[in-house]
């Protein structure tokens, strides 16, 4: 079960103006390659804008503070932000969490299609995502 940093998200009431932040300020590149395939139909319909830094992935997300009462989900991970990390094995981490005590929410593919998300909080409610890319 390893996990690699793969992308932050960061919520704003316009995506357009973070869009040209993120690119004219830090010079981060329109990402196009890896990208979600977002299901805008089962509880979080926002617009979002994917930079890169060539490494990590930035999703600039609109706001929605009702995605986690749409998608009938404790944690909500487009309120505040988050950050992500893929695995190569999310039934192990999945176990991993149950050992350690950690409540998650599995939003499967409510959110993007063909990967499994859960998602949980760290010690000061800080939103972690953890996703595994799922065969199609």
């Amino acid at each position: 079960m390893k996990l690699k940093l793969h992308h932050v998200n960061l919520v704003t009431e316009n995506v357009g103006r973070m869009d040209a932040f993120y690119r004219t300020v830090l010079g981060l590149d329109n990402c196009t390659t890896d990208l979600p395939v977002l299901e805008k139909n089962k509880g979080y319909s926002g617009d979002v804008s994917f930079v890169s830094d060539g490494t990590i992935q930035f999703h600039l997300s609109e706001k929605d503070v009702q995605a986690g009462f749409r998608a009938q989900q404790f944690v909500n991970p487009v309120s505040h932000g988050h950050i992500a990390y893929r695995t190569d094995d999310i039934e192990a981490f999945i176990a991993h969490l149950k050992a350690e005590g950690v409540s998650y929410a599995d939003w499967r593919n409510q959110a993007v299609n063909g990967w499994r998300q859960i998602f949980f909080y760290d010690p000061d409610g800080n939103v972690i995502e953890v996703h595994e890319v799922e065969d199609l």
